[in-house]
């Protein structure tokens, strides 16, 4: 695992789930219900099921609506986890700076070097084409390897 995904894991409370399906077979799901069974508050965004439960956390049509929603209750956004095509990533980078995230995640299979320059000028670390759910299992590991 990078030094940069064992950071983002270790210093991340609240993921944001980009693209987050309802359905249990789809992968963001899986990844979500994971994440979530390992302490991380999700925040599901996923336009389709705005004002529905997912993973029984409200849904979301944007990062700006459910930044907007938490924050009065104390709850930042650190991690924005990209279940999204590769074209939608600019937008979704440009949200996760202005809602003022601190890290951006693409998923395996989704790469953005534009998007993510961009998101790295404005101090998010960034990571591309890996899962968080795998690179969670190896920081867990090498958790239990010392």
């Amino acid at each position: 695992m990078s030094d940069v995904a064992f950071h983002i894991l270790r210093e991340t409370k609240t993921i944001a789930v980009v693209g987050l399906s309802p359905k249990p077979e789809r992968p963001s799901h899986e990844v979500a219900c994971y994440l979530q069974a390992q302490g991380y508050r999700i925040v599901p965004v996923n336009p389709g099921m705005h004002g529905k439960l997912l993973l029984g956390e409200m849904c979301f049509a944007s990062l700006r609506e459910a930044a907007s929603a938490l924050a009065p209750k104390g709850v930042q956004i650190d991690l924005v986890d990209c279940f999204r095509q590769s074209e939608e990533i600019a937008a979704i980078a440009e949200d996760a700076v202005a809602i003022g995230a601190r890290f951006l995640w693409m998923q395996i299979g989704i790469t953005n070097p534009d998007a993510a320059r961009r998101a790295e000028a404005a101090g998010l670390l960034v990571v591309q084409d890996r899962c968080t759910k795998t690179e969670h299992r190896r920081l867990q590991a090498q958790r239990l390897a010392l």
